[in-house]
């Protein structure tokens, strides 16, 4: 069995963090500074990191080929399974002619360019979001906002902004339960925690959307939807995170900021209209649509969000894993505990984590899922079947959407597995938890770091619930070493996490494949976030300053008995 060893550079930390940070660096250099496509920046990485750990760290060559696929596997199944599926309802719903419709009745609610996208990308994304995660909510919000006639480099950056607020909570509480399964804390007082910090960030993620779009006077006159947008779902999304958990907080905080902003859109009008430029006039066709076309229309979007939601139901998911746990191979190497975990071959438990990542020596669990039936992606696959059949269209166009959606995504495709093989490296070889370390050497100041780690995490693996699983321990074995209350600094990994995922590659390879930007925008589109990024991530880290030291009867505790 190898052992990980943080500090593989005469064993010192300061040596060894440079080191660990060079596959960064060179994703940085590559995408901000000589701008690369995504997929080649993400595959020089991957061999700077092959090299790295096999070089530096001593990783066995076997282990580190083995969780290089590893990682590729899990980011075409779930990650890129679920883009996928997500654009191709979109192609259907655009080649049928039901998206025009589409347009026109967002267009009745308003006209207004700056509510259509807080009401599409903020809301709208915000449900996708909860109900699906993963790449979902900035696939299908996105090439929403580029079919209503939007940049597409706009669309894109303006969903990726908007994918902060909902993520802690996405996929049914999918981060917030790994948290807790992680690092032993109760799920309700993380719930309430993540829910806090997530709170006082959302309410202001409306309006700066709308100051980033149209700028700071513009966003004034409409000044009355941003805060309707942004207080009914921190609202929402404070209750439910710290009174119902974490399962249904961005479903009913997303359901309650729509229905608010339809009334709003409804009884309020701004004083003047934005537009952007090369817009059409405005003709009102929506009113040429009858109920039942407008409902023909939004159904590829009904029944995605029927299937996920169904999908996502404890009940109906266990019996469908089950199901499919009986059908598989028997030569697979099953994991005893959970339905349809395959035990990856030359890794599962061959690595020993050791202190202070872990509480003790560990081993190093590789299992993946192939819940091939139960996923996400598979729900929306089948709501993109289910449209084709109601809306009459022939199997050979379904066919032909199919192929073009590959060809569409096959450079996003790409950069997923290759940015996730990289994390999965990073991970198994101990660079990660070596730069983890690096910053939680920082004392007093760790309650702001400890964003910095959970940002990193998220920026790397593109996932908030990679990052708590990857850098959950972590945070609360360094809280306890310096008296913290690890409720708050584990929180706060998930919490500024979410900052992360708009410079995420592999979001920025959806966003320009959902949107039909070329690979050459990326580099553009990582360059205007990473500012939103970072401002972000440096506000959670010091309201996780004033919650450790100036208002610590305000974060949750948990027993005594507790691990």
């Amino acid at each position: 069995m190898w052992q990980h060893n943080y500090e593989p550079l005469g064993g010192s930390l300061a040596l060894s963090a440079p080191v660990a940070a060079l596959p960064i660096l060179v994703l940085f250099l590559l995408l901000g500074v000589w701008r690369l496509p995504s997929w080649k920046a993400a595959l020089a990485a991957l061999a700077t990191a092959l090299a790295v750990a096999i070089g530096v760290y001593g990783m066995p060559v076997p282990m580190a080929l083995i969780s290089t696929v590893y990682g590729a596997a899990y980011g075409l199944f779930p990650i890129a399974w679920i883009v996928f599926s997500s654009i191709m309802l979109y192609r259907l719903a655009v080649d049928t002619g039901k998206f025009e419709i589409i347009k026109d009745s967002v267009g009745s609610l308003t006209d207004d360019r700056r509510l259509q996208a807080m009401f599409i990308a903020f809301s709208f994304g915000a449900f996708i979001e909860g109900a699906a995660g993963f790449g979902a909510p900035v696939a299908v919000s996105g090439a929403m906002l580029a079919g209503l006639g939007f940049n597409p480099f706009y669309a894109a950056g303006i969903c990726l902004l908007a994918n902060t607020a909902p993520v802690a909570f996405g996929s049914i509480g999918i981060p917030v339960t790994t948290l807790a399964n992680v690092t032993g804390l109760p799920v309700l007082p993380l719930s309430a925690m993540v829910g806090r910090l997530c709170a006082m960030i959302s309410v202001i993620i409306p309006g700066y959307l709308i100051v980033v779009m149209a700028g700071r006077q513009r966003a004034l006159e409409v000044l009355p939807a941003i805060l309707a947008c942004g207080l009914s779902f921190a609202g929402m999304q404070f209750f439910v995170s710290n009174y119902m958990g974490p399962e249904l907080t961005d479903i009913l905080s997303s359901l309650t900021c729509i229905v608010v902003m339809v009334a709003v859109l409804k009884l309020w009008k701004p004083a003047s209209i934005m537009r952007l430029d090369g817009d059409a006039p405005v003709t009102h066709a929506s009113l040429k649509h009858s109920g039942r076309d407008i409902l023909l229309a939004w159904l590829p979007y009904l029944l995605l969000v029927v299937f996920v939601l169904t999908w996502g139901e404890p009940e109906i998911k266990a019996a469908i894993d089950r199901w499919t746990h009986g059908v598989m191979p028997s030569w697979l190497p099953q994991a005893p505990t959970g339905l349809n975990g395959i035990m990856v071959p030359g890794l599962h438990n061959a690595i020993t984590r050791i202190p202070p990542v872990t509480a003790a020596p560990a081993p190093y669990a590789a299992v993946f899922t192939l819940n091939w039936l139960s996923a996400s992606g598979t729900a929306c696959f089948l709501a993109t079947l289910v449209t084709a059949l109601l809306l009459g269209v022939k199997p050979r166009q379904v066919v032909g959407i199919y192929r073009a959606t590959f060809a569409q995504l096959s450079f996003a495709m790409l950069t997923i597995a290759s940015m996730l093989g990289l994390a999965y490296l990073m991970n198994y070889s101990g660079m990660t938890s070596t730069l983890g370390l690096a910053l939680a050497a920082s004392g007093v100041a760790f309650p702001f770091f400890s964003a910095v780690v959970g940002w990193l995490g998220v920026f790397l693996t593109g996932s908030d619930t990679s990052a708590n699983a990857l850098f959950g321990n972590l945070q609360v074995v360094t809280a306890n070493a310096l008296g913290l209350n690890p409720v708050l600094t584990a929180s706060v990994n998930s919490a500024a996490g979410v900052m992360g995922k708009m410079i995420s590659v592999q979001s920025i390879a959806v966003a320009v494949a959902a949107t039909g930007m070329t690979a050459d925008d990326e580099s553009r589109l990582f360059r205007f976030t990473i500012r939103h990024s970072v401002l972000l991530m440096v506000m959670m880290g010091i309201i996780s300053m004033i919650f450790a030291y100036a208002l610590p009867s305000l974060v949750p505790t948990v027993p005594a008995t507790a691990p």
